[in-house]
């Protein structure tokens, strides 16, 4: 998945259907609003509730940082 790819402008959380920042380099979606992260597995991002993994706040913060986020 890439940063221009049409299909993140409809990808949504699943818990609080807020929109996702893609971090290319962990190949994962990431909410800042809950701190969490769900994993793109093959291409596909794995977006049920149970695949959310909480991060800690120093990686909140590197996301943060990193997409101009929050």
């Amino acid at each position: 998945m890439s940063p221009d790819d049409p299909l993140l402008t409809i990808l949504a959380c699943p818990l609080d259907k807020g929109a996702l920042i893609l971090l290319e380099r962990e190949e994962a979606l990431y909410n800042p609003r809950l701190r969490r992260r769900y994993p793109i597995v093959d291409g596909v991002p794995q977006l049920l509730p149970a695949s959310g993994e909480p991060v800690s706040e120093d990686e909140h913060a590197r996301f943060s940082d990193r997409a101009g986020a929050v």
